[in-house]
């Protein structure tokens, strides 16, 4: 296979996890790293680092339209920023000392986690009212639009989602995968908000988490110029085609989507991390 061919199809499967990545609020992690890992044969620290930088790249993409849009809650995102950076410096400096086959495991569950859930729960949130103290202190309430208008919402339980965003932050450095699956969850099952403003905010939360841990992927040599390169171009372009497509996609939809694919990843991840075929 020559290098233009192999560039070739790393655009071509990193624009499709672009797409499922800005239409979920995933950042296309979890497609792109068990496409390296499985099909290309790339090591997992290098397929990480170049996920790292696609999701860099989805964020300022997908995320700047949305803003654009009025669909992202930005004092929410900014807010919660706090606690996945954090989570995200110590989560890529755990990783290092962290065998490949124990990494493939633990995001094979946390796909599974998301999958189950997307199942479970198919409905939207739409809370009202002026919600919490700390809501109301941190103006976080917000609304979005819908083809019958702008639509308001409340955020509940910002203690929980902000505890559940550090956790995310942790998985995001570890995994490279934006930690989109657990701040998708965290905004639309624990803080209620509606799943496109989960999946909005999310995608521009992500950069700013991927950023905290790329630094120290760069340092240790983990990302590759020749590898990150067609990751990136394919990545963003996907993410402006789902910008293009979120706004009028149904929720139920996009949760089926979301789930049948990650759920297939997880399996294929996970039984490849206990053979160590990775």
């Amino acid at each position: 296979m020559t290098i233009l061919v192999f560039s070739g199809l790393l655009f071509a499967g990193a624009l499709a996890a672009g797409l499922l990545g800005s239409l979920t609020g995933l950042g296309g992690g979890v497609v792109l790293i068990p496409l390296l890992t499985l099909l290309f044969k790339v090591d997992i620290h290098y397929a990480i680092g170049a996920s790292l930088v696609s999701v860099i790249a989805t964020s300022s993409g997908a995320a700047a339209a949305y803003v654009r849009e009025g669909i992202s809650n930005i004092r929410l995102g900014m807010f919660l920023e706090v606690a996945t950076t954090a989570g995200a410096v110590g989560g890529a400096f755990l990783a290092v000392y962290l065998s490949t086959s124990v990494i493939a495991i633990v995001f094979g569950i946390v796909l599974i986690v998301s999958a189950v859930s997307s199942f479970v729960k198919q409905g939207d949130n739409l809370l009202t009212g002026p919600g919490s103290r700390l809501t109301r202190l941190l103006k976080l309430n917000g609304s979005y639009p819908t083809p019958q208008g702008r639509q308001s919402y409340t955020v509940k339980n910002v203690v929980g989602g902000f505890l559940m965003m550090n956790v995310a932050g942790v998985l995001s450095g570890l995994l490279g995968i934006g930690s989109g699956a657990l701040k998708v969850l965290a905004m639309d099952n624990i803080m209620r908000t509606p799943f496109k403003v989960s999946t909005t905010t999310s995608n521009f939360m992500i950069g700013v988490t991927a950023a905290a841990s790329a630094g120290i992927y760069l340092k240790r040599g983990y990302i590759d110029p020749g590898l990150s390169m067609p990751v990136m171009l394919g990545v963003l372009v996907g993410a402006f085609a789902g910008s293009r497509i979120l706004t009028k996609a149904k929720v139920s939809t996009l949760k089926k989507v979301f789930a049948i694919v990650i759920l297939l990843l997880a399996v294929e991840m996970i039984y490849n991390g206990v053979n160590h075929k990775l």
